[in-house]
């Protein structure tokens, strides 16, 4: 049967809207949005996706005050509807695309409810494809945009409302679509070759100033080879600056691979030299109950059964809480400095396995 989305011009292939072209059950489609108050205390993060190869659509809130990390998490079957996302007592409203978007969540018996809008303070820009292959297999191929901006609204968590001002909470969101890892574990079939060389080194740098935006992306292997790499600097008229390969120094605090303070060096497009400054404040691991990559708790995709929610606390002061931190990407309020402007943004990092231009060697090397 056709679907609404299906009346409009908006087809690429002779399918359906209800259909997704590739026939990968990894298929997925979902939006990630952050928001903060710039003082590290307080870090709300949300998102939400569809998965239509597994017909599950899921959306999860966290928010992070000093060591506890409040967290919900919902999931149902997928519908046909697209245009205006809803899980249980989640929902997102495109008000105006790529500019303003409303998301409520109204999960307070579960431990958060917020009432958001999100307005655009720079253009959208489109990220570099990202393709990663384990082998020859990719696992994952996406396509995505980012977006700096800033919040209005309120948040309620743990029995406290917190307004939520624009001159105040700031963010970035993004969305992306394609492959990658979601659901249930599939079978791993034969061992990759030289898999106990397997490193990761990721980082997602997305910084707000007064009158331009910096979105900055890096994937790395164990020997430091880049597999990814993308700089750019946004204005409030779309033009865009190409910002060249940025060379990346990362402090981490001792004993450990959390980052406490990152130098990166990029390239004005005449050749001069600019260095990006960014202290990490509070952070949230996205792999502790929001159902990213290494998370036991819950997965993107998984089916729990229809109108399925669920919320947890995990305080961090637990020493069993507190050792699942390395094992997946954190995400850091980040304030940054740029040729004396100051800035605010996510530093999103992860490192796992080898990583030889940090000096990690192995699984458990840490930071002197």
């Amino acid at each position: 049967m056709p679907v609404a989305l299906d009346e409009y011009p908006l087809h690429q292939t002779p399918l359906s809207m209800r259909y997704v072209a590739s026939s990968d059950r990894n298929f997925y489609d979902r939006c990630y949005f952050n928001a903060h108050d710039r003082t590290g205390d307080i870090f709300l993060i949300t998102g939400a996706g569809i998965y239509p190869q597994l017909g599950v659509k899921d959306a999860y809130v966290v928010v992070r005050r000093g060591d506890l990390q409040h967290v919900v998490r919902m999931s149902d079957a997928l519908d046909d509807e697209r245009m205006n996302l809803a899980v249980g007592p989640y929902r997102i409203e495109v008000v105006e695309p790529l500019q303003q978007i409303h998301v409520v969540c109204d999960a307070d018996e579960q431990g958060i409810g917020f009432d958001l809008t999100w307005r655009g303070s720079f253009p959208a820009v489109d990220e570099e494809r990202h393709l990663w292959r384990t082998g020859i297999r990719p696992i994952l191929d996406t396509w995505r945009f980012a977006q700096l901006g800033s919040w209005e609204g309120e948040i309620r968590v743990a029995g406290d409302t917190i307004a939520v001002s624009p001159e105040t909470w700031v963010g970035s969101r993004d969305r992306s679509w394609g492959i990658r890892p979601i659901g249930e574990a599939e079978p791993a079939g034969k061992p990759v070759d030289g898999a106990e060389d397997f490193g990761f080194w990721w980082l997602y740098v997305p910084m707000r100033f007064d009158d331009y935006a910096i979105v900055l992306i890096a994937q790395e292997n164990g020997a430091g080879h880049r597999t990814l790499n993308d700089a750019v600097r946004i204005h409030p008229d779309g033009r865009i600056d190409q910002l060249g390969w940025p060379r990346v120094k990362i402090h981490y605090a001792s004993g450990t691979r959390i980052p406490e303070h990152a130098t990166i060096a990029m390239t004005e497009p005449d050749g001069s030299p600019l260095t990006l400054e960014v202290d990490c404040l509070g952070h949230v691991p996205l792999h502790v109950g929001c159902g990213y990559g290494g998370d036991p708790d819950w997965a993107h995709g998984a089916w729990r059964g229809p109108n399925w929610i669920d919320g947890a606390t995990y305080d961090f002061t637990d020493p069993a809480v507190a050792a699942r931190t390395p094992w997946g990407v954190i995400d850091h309020v980040g304030r940054a400095t740029l040729n004396g402007d100051i800035g605010w943004g996510l530093f999103e990092h992860g490192t796992m396995g080898r990583h030889l231009p940090s000096g990690f060697t192995d699984f458990g090397t840490v930071a002197p």
